[in-house]
């Protein structure tokens, strides 16, 4: 798996992701809050899955090492 998660996205997603997570156990919005696991997860591991089907990629490393492979 190739990282494919950049820094800020993935910093978006982790607060994105323990906001609703947070909101759900406090009961302030109902249980489908808990699919902020989702964003913790794809943030924690720099992976998403849906990212290659659109052939998006936010990893600037990952964007150069691409680029160069391409040049090849």
């Amino acid at each position: 798996m190739k990282e494919n998660v950049g820094s800020l996205d993935r910093a978006i997603r982790i607060a994105i992701g323990v906001i609703l997570i947070v909101l759900a156990a406090t009961g302030v919005i109902g249980w489908w809050g808990w699919i902020g696991v989702v964003p913790v997860a794809t943030g924690w591991f720099k992976y998403c899955p849906i990212y290659p089907l659109f052939g998006i990629n936010s990893c600037p490393a990952e964007k150069e090492l691409e680029f160069h492979e391409k040049q090849k």
